[in-house]
C-alpha cells in the first residue's frame, strides 16, 4: 500500500533528521517549532474542503486534536533529547515499538479489527525486540536516567497512536485528514510558541538560515508521517477491502524501526552488539508475521 510506505519513508526522516541536526550541532527547538508552523501550512494548502473558522470550530475531532498537538511537541523533545543521549537505533526502537498501544487500542475500537493467533504473536516478538534492541550489555549500559529517556517516549508515542487511531475511527473522514492534520499541528506550533517564553536564549536562533531549513525540511515529513498514515488506516480498495488497522500500525512501527537502524549503521556508524542483532532480527521475524496476517 503506498500509503503505508510514504509513511514510513517520513516518520524514519524524522528520526533522521534529528540525528543529523544534532551532529551539525544545530539546536533542536527552534527547528522543532519551525517544523509545526510549516506541518500547520501544509494541511491547510492540500485541504480541499471548508477551511473556515465556523467549520473548525464545530469539528468533531478538535478537541482531540488539540490533546494530540500539545503531546506531539512534547514527544518532539523526547524524540530530539533521546536521539542526542541513547542514540538513534535506540530512540527508534524505543517509540516505535509502542506499537503495542495502538493495535491492542484498535482491536478494542475496531468491529473489524479481530484478535488473532499470529497477531499476537507479531506483538510478543515485537516487544522482545524492542527490550534486545535497547539493552547495553556490561559498562556500555546506559545511565538510569537515559534509561528512563526511551521508555519514556514509549509510553508516550503508545498513547499519542492509540489517539490518532481514536480520532480517524470515530471522527476523521478521508477528505478531512489534511486539514485534521494541519489543526494537530497548529497546536502544536502554538504551544511552541508557548514554550518560547521559557527557551529565550534560544530565540535568536530562529534567525539562523539553517534553522529554517531544517525546519522546512523536518515540517514535511513530520506532515507527511500523520497525513499518510490516516489515508493508510482509512484506505480500502476499488473492492471494499483494507487492511487491519493493527496490521497496519504493526507493519508500520517495525519497518520504521528496521529502516532507522539501517541508517543508524550505515550512515551514523552507530554501533551494535550481538544481543541487539537478535532484537533486530526479531522485530524483521514481527514484521513477516504482520504483514502475513
Amino acid at each position: 500500500m503506498h500509503f503505508l510506505l510514504l509513511c514510513i519513508l517520513s516518520s524514519t526522516g524524522i528520526f533522521v533528521i534529528f540525528k543529523t541536526i544534532d551532529r551539525f550541532n544545530i539546536p533542536a527547538f527552534p527547528v522543532i517549532v519551525i517544523n509545526y508552523l510549516v506541518a500547520t501550512l501544509l494541511g491547510f494548502i492540500i485541504n480541499t474542503g471548508d477551511t473556515g473558522p465556523a467549520s473548525i470550530l464545530d469539528s468533531p475531532w478538535l478537541p482531540i486534536s488539540i490533546i494530540i498537538g500539545i503531546m506531539f511537541i512534547l514527544m518532539f523533545f523526547l524524540v530530539a533529547h533521546s536521539t542526542r543521549k541513547a542514540g538513534l537505533s535506540v530512540t527508534t526502537v524505543a517509540s516505535k515499538m509502542s506499537v503495542i498501544f495502538p493495535i491492542v487500542f484498535s482491536l478494542f475500537i475496531d468491529p473489524s479489527d479481530q484478535l488473532t493467533l499470529m497477531k499476537s504473536a507479531a506483538v510478543v516478538i515485537a516487544l522482545g525486540g524492542v527490550v534486545l534492541t535497547v539493552y547495553k550489555p556490561g559498562n556500555e549500559a546506559l545511565e538510569g536516567g537515559v534509561i528512563f529517556i526511551p521508555l519514556l517516549l514509549f509510553v508516550g508515542m503508545g498513547v499519542v497512536d492509540s489517539m490518532v487511531k481514536l480520532a480517524q475511527q470515530q471522527y476523521v473522514s478521508d477528505n478531512e485528514t489534511a486539514l485534521f492534520s494541519g489543526i494537530l499541528f497548529l497546536n502544536a506550533f502554538l504551544s511552541g510558541i508557548l514554550a518560547m517564553l521559557f527557551y529565550r536564549k534560544e530565540n535568536r536562533q530562529f534567525f539562523r538560515g539553517k534553522v529554517w531549513g531544517w525546519g522546512l525540511l523536518l515540517g514535511a515529513v513530520n506532515f507527511g508521517s500523520i497525513f499518510f498514515l490516516v489515508r493508510a488506516l482509512n484506505y480500502s480498495s476499488d473492492a471494499g477491502k483494507s487492511m487491519d488497522s493493527s496490521v497496519i500500525f504493526g507493519a508500520n512501527n517495525i519497518s520504521i524501526v528496521a529502516l532507522s537502524v539501517v541508517v543508524g549503521l550505515l550512515v551514523f556508524k552507530e554501533k551494535l552488539k550481538f544481543v541487539n542483532w537478535i532484537g533486530v532480527v526479531l522485530s524483521a521475524l514481527a514484521l513477516l508475521l504482520f504483514t502475513l496476517v
